[in-house]
């Protein structure tokens, strides 16, 4: 019978916790579903990004890509009318918020369901992100779905997280009706 040398037992447990991450690297992410996409415009009409309405599980996010924009962050939200009307956008109406919650991520009593984090536009004028929209898969199609609509609209500048009910996020720069995929 032989007995594991020192070494042994050091390599043994060097390896057994990248052994073990490997293992769960190989568990692939939940399956995402595209269920609403929204070519978004600029105020003179023309195409300057797209966000894609993602089911994951019985969770929903929101990709979005963008270009045109000026560096630095800007507001970001989903609206409760499905119209983009040129060349202010007013025509979305205010922020999605069937549970008439106080505005801002930062508030500490909740958020309208169109609460979403600022986009950050890098020094070319590009931004891409993902964000979880709050709420179930069912809560969430049912208020984006509704009778009106919903848009997504990105502002000049940063949504501050508070301030009521737009957080002084300025003019809307760019706006995209979700479609049903």
């Amino acid at each position: 019978m032989t007995f594991p040398t020192r070494r042994t037992l050091t390599l043994a447990s060097m390896l057994a916790p990248a052994l073990a991450l490997s293992a769960c690297a190989s568990v692939p992410p939940p399956e995402s579903e595209t269920i609403a996409t929204a070519t978004l415009m600029d105020g003179s009409g023309n195409p300057t990004g797209e966000a894609r309405l993602l089911a994951i599980g019985d969770k929903v996010e929101l990709a979005v890509t963008a270009q045109g924009l000026t560096p630095g962050q800007h507001g970001f939200h989903l609206h409760t009318t499905g119209k983009c009307t040129l060349p202010d956008f007013k025509s979305a109406g205010g922020h999605l918020n069937p549970s008439n919650e106080s505005h801002g991520l930062l508030d500490d009593d909740g958020n309208h369901l169109g609460d979403l984090p600022n986009l950050t536009a890098r020094a070319n004028g590009t931004a891409s992100m993902q964000v979880p929209v709050g709420g179930s898969r069912a809560y969430v199609l049912e208020n984006v779905f509704d009778a009106d609509g919903t848009a997504v609209v990105i502002h000049a500048d940063p949504d501050d997280g508070r301030t009521d009910p737009s957080g002084a996020a300025g003019s809307r720069i760019a706006c995209g009706v979700l479609t049903q995929a």
